[in-house]
């Protein structure tokens, strides 16, 4: 008996993994080699492609791809319409399967609607991608990137507050009160 829940017209085929808990929704596909963690929720139109690595508790808007070569941890969440690309240069008459580029997603990352990860790059935990963004190049933990190309602008702690540092370097969270640092042009938490 399955541990978890797909609606009657997803397809799930074998040999892939699915955590207890997750529920699977309208239209979508997994495919063969898929790992899914406990209570992930993916939504409808949803496709996840062969040695797809997903955590717990991920999130998946509607009208989602994930490909070959991306792997996410516990509590992402992708926007609706969002997008990955697994190779640099498709072009459809040369076979690029042996060379997709890996992508991987940190702890608590929130990417927007519509926003697009070029392959290769790494998103580091807690960061946040603005809605509509294209991602060109990796994005350290807790960045708030948006805009085409993504560029940084801030800094966004763990509850998705915007990061004000003092002349100290350091921050506040104004709902968790957890306390983080800026150094080296990176942020962590203090406590």
């Amino acid at each position: 008996m399955k541990d978890y829940f797909a609606h009657e017209t997803a397809v799930v085929d074998e040999g892939c993994q699915i955590g207890k808990g997750t529920k699977i929704w309208h239209f979508s596909h997994i495919m063969p080699k898929a790992v899914i963690g406990e209570a992930c929720n993916i939504g409808q139109n949803v496709v996840i492609s062969p040695e797809v690595i997903l955590g717990k508790n991920v999130k998946v808007q509607n009208n989602v791809s994930i490909y070959t070569g991306v792997t996410c941890d516990d509590d992402v969440f992708l926007g609706p319409s969002m997008v990955f690309t697994n190779v640099t240069n498709p072009r459809s008459a040369v076979n690029r399967r042996d060379q997709y580029s890996k992508t991987h997603v940190g702890k608590g990352v929130s990417i927007g609607a519509n926003a697009t990860i070029v392959c290769g790059h790494d998103i580091g935990k807690f960061a946040f991608i603005g809605a509509g963004a294209v991602v060109t190049k990796n994005v350290l933990p807790y960045a708030l990137v948006v805009g085409n190309p993504a560029r940084q602008i801030g800094w966004i702690s763990e509850f998705g507050h915007r990061l004000e540092f003092n002349a100290d370097a350091e921050a506040i969270c104004p709902e968790s009160s957890q306390k983080y640092v800026l150094e080296n042009g990176a942020v962590d938490r203090a406590d």
